[in-house]
């Protein structure tokens, strides 16, 4: 790999891992529902749902360094009178990137509530707030780390001439708020569509690892729509958009997927879909780029659901990553009881 191709890795890491860095994402961000909305919380079918999610990104610039994001999360509904719902959930994720093994890990208790606003038994109209209270981990090692004056000008390296920057913790503890909105609607057994937004770190925590210096970890909001619209006999189009906003970055994604239905119907029995998403994002400088293409596939059969995609990346960056961006993997789990109310939500 040539000098600029190290050049670009190490400063495209500064600007991933640095102070101000953004939040994690995922490719398939309907997999991982309480890491995307509060208010998605107890939202399904079944009575109780177990996600879990991976992310590899980079490997083929990064090697051993690259990004790894995994996440794991619990919800449940509760009944609430004769058409209402509580929501309580739980969540974990930890992000590492880079030979500085810079790392997050963050877990969180969720709340919702879910208040039918008109319908009857298969046809319901609701409103969700939800909000979440969590505590997160921060850190970062140094003895992998290289320094301008380990450098002799000449090519040549010596590491015992370490100078090193004076952290005051290279670990921390942080408390975060989150909250969250949505409304969705499910017109009958095969259509269906929703709309919600989400306002991460109310509280903005100081992110710094130096004393005496304040960094608040922006806020974020989410916007997300999305919707299963039936074009022909068992066969549905899926389409949804996510849009985040978190200080001087933007990143907006929008795409649709085809369901085949190979159950009894589009919310349940078993289904298979594939489509392709759009990543966007907003240049440092201002104007936006095209980060990645988006493939995706994922299969449903009865309570279980996987899904896989890859992110072909597109931008500048491919001089490293020859067009390499992320594998990621999901599952969901739920466990279905009795219930006599009829068709309650979306199948996420």
């Amino acid at each position: 790999m040539s000098l600029k191709n190290y050049i670009l890795i190490f400063f495209s890491v500064l600007m991933c891992a640095g102070l101000g860095a953004q939040d994690i994402h995922f490719s398939q961000f309907y997999m991982s529902p309480l890491n995307l909305n509060p208010a998605m919380t107890g939202v399904m079918n079944c009575n109780t749902r177990f996600v879990a999610n991976y992310r590899n990104q980079w490997a083929s610039a990064l090697g051993k360094y690259a990004y790894n994001t995994y996440s794991a999360s619990y919800d449940q509904k509760v009944p609430v009178g004769r058409s209402d719902y509580f929501g309580i959930g739980g969540s974990f994720f930890g992000d590492v990137a880079g030979s500085s093994r810079f790392g997050t890990q963050h877990g969180g208790l969720s709340l919702s509530y879910s208040k039918k606003m008109g319908g009857y038994r298969k046809k319901s109209h609701y409103l969700v707030i939800g909000a979440q209270a969590a505590l997160g981990n921060r850190g970062i090692r140094q003895d992998n780390l290289q320094w301008g004056t380990q450098h002799d000008g000449n090519g040549g390296f010596d590491p015992t001439l370490a100078d090193q920057e004076n952290l005051a913790r290279t670990n921390f503890l942080w408390g975060d708020i989150n909250a969250g909105l949505m409304w969705f609607s499910v017109l009958d057994q095969n259509t269906s569509y929703y709309v919600g937004g989400a306002f991460h770190h109310l509280n903005q925590p100081n992110q710094s690892f130096y004393s005496g210096v304040f960094e608040a970890l922006a806020s974020r909001f989410t916007f997300h729509a999305g919707g299963t619209f039936l074009v022909r006999n068992r066969i549905s189009l899926v389409p949804n958009v996510v849009m985040m906003f978190q200080g001087p970055h933007r990143e907006f994604n929008l795409g649709t997927s085809l369901r085949f239905a190979m159950g009894r119907s589009q919310l349940g029995g078993q289904s298979w879909q594939a489509g392709a998403w759009a990543r966007v994002g907003r240049e440092e400088e201002g104007g936006a780029h095209m980060d990645a293409i988006i493939l995706a596939t994922r299969f449903d059969y009865e309570q279980y659901g996987i899904g896989f995609s890859y992110d072909i990346n597109v931008s500048s960056f491919t001089a490293a990553t020859r067009g390499n961006g992320a594998f990621e993997f999901s599952f969901i789990y739920t466990v279905c009881g009795p219930e006599n109310r009829g068709v309650y939500c979306p199948k996420f």
